[in-house]
């Protein structure tokens, strides 16, 4: 980390945590924040994720871009790949503020925005404007007050899907009331069968992922991957944030909403490793929750991802953690003279 980022982070740190976010989106379209210039890659990092080639398997989360307003920088940040929103239908002001707290001495953030966003069609038309580069997938979310949060799920694919790389269905957010529910083995099959059908009523094929949450159980998650599995999904993201407070102490851990950092790390990833072994290795899989070092990016892989995903550990490491992250794995992966695919899965059994 520079001595500029460091200096950056410090004055963001003594801001209201919602503020200093949109300051650094802000910052990123005025160009302020020093960016590496592109994607770090290598023959050792490049990896394929449903048909996708990417440049290196260190990917952005959604959540950080809900409104695709800085693509483009973001695309020079050393990523791999990109995922922005939750976009819904609607625009939607999310819920009352304030509503995303740091836990600075355990690495993690509590946060409850509840799908604030500008709406499809204005989150499309920025992803229609990008660059080419890296891929940039969308998050699929659902409106609040939805009476049919299935068909908000296919109505966001259908105005906004033609112009991302992937999308992913995100039925694990806890921030909008009874979304989990969708989770349910029936429940999900018929939300990805609407979806799917919406995916195929677009100009061109486009992966479609689902995103679950870290607090299923474990008959929960074999239900997932069956579910996946018959639908002939593109991929699975584990995990989104947990409701879960063990271990979790401090002035702000009482705060309900999702959970994540540091924190969440075990938990996410033996449920990455629980998939893996229930798909046999037949559905890439991306691994998300408290990822900070380049060691937990190696847990990942060997866990089962095929690639893998951060947000919040920025918060606290700054943009720079990306290329970091990806210029370690390209190291780690010469030193030990093993590639990726043969890195991933290898270790799902210590999880387990």
């Amino acid at each position: 980390m520079s001595v500029i980022e460091r200096l950056g982070l410090a004055a963001l740190h003594r801001l209201d945590p919602e503020r200093a976010h949109d300051l650094s989106i802000r910052a990123l379209d005025q160009g302020l924040v020093p960016l590496h210039g592109g994607p770090v890659t290598s023959d050792r990092l490049t990896v394929r994720l449903a048909g996708m080639e990417l440049p290196n398997p260190i990917g952005l989360a959604a959540g950080y871009d809900k409104n695709g307003r800085v693509i483009a920088p973001l695309m020079r940040s050393g990523f791999g790949f990109l995922e922005i929103g939750a976009a819904t239908p609607r625009a939607q002001p999310g819920n009352p503020k304030p509503r995303l707290f740091r836990l600075t001495d355990q690495q993690a953030i509590i946060n409850r925005f509840g799908f604030n966003n500008e709406g499809a069609a204005v989150v499309g038309r920025r992803l229609a404007d990008r660059p080419a580069g890296v891929p940039v997938g969308l998050n699929l979310g659902a409106n609040k007050d939805s009476a049919d949060r299935a068909e908000d799920f296919a109505q966001v694919l259908r105005v906004a899907g033609h112009s991302a790389d992937f999308v992913t269905v995100n039925v694990s957010s806890p921030n909008t009331e009874r979304l989990r529910d969708l989770q349910g083995a029936d429940a999900l099959a018929a939300l990805l069968d609407r979806v799917l059908r919406a995916r195929d009523g677009l100009p061109r094929r486009i992966p479609v992922f689902v995103k679950i949450a870290p607090d299923l159980t474990d008959a929960e998650i074999a239900q997932v991957a069956a579910v996946a599995l018959n639908a002939g999904l593109d991929g699975i993201i584990a995990t989104n944030t947990t409701l879960s407070r063990d271990g979790i102490t401090g002035p702000h851990a009482s705060q309900a909403g999702g959970l994540s950092g540091r924190p969440l790390f075990d938990r996410s990833t033996r449920v990455l490793a629980l998939l893996y072994r229930q798909t046999g290795g037949a559905i890439p899989l991306i691994g998300v929750g408290g990822i900070s070092t380049p060691e937990d990016v190696w847990q990942k892989v060997r866990a089962g991802a095929t690639a893998v995903q951060i947000y919040s550990a920025m918060i606290y490491q700054g943009l720079s953690l990306a290329p970091r992250l990806a210029q370690a794995l390209d190291q780690r992966l010469a030193d030990e003279r093993i590639t990726l695919p043969d890195l991933t899965g290898s270790g799902a059994g210590d999880w387990l």
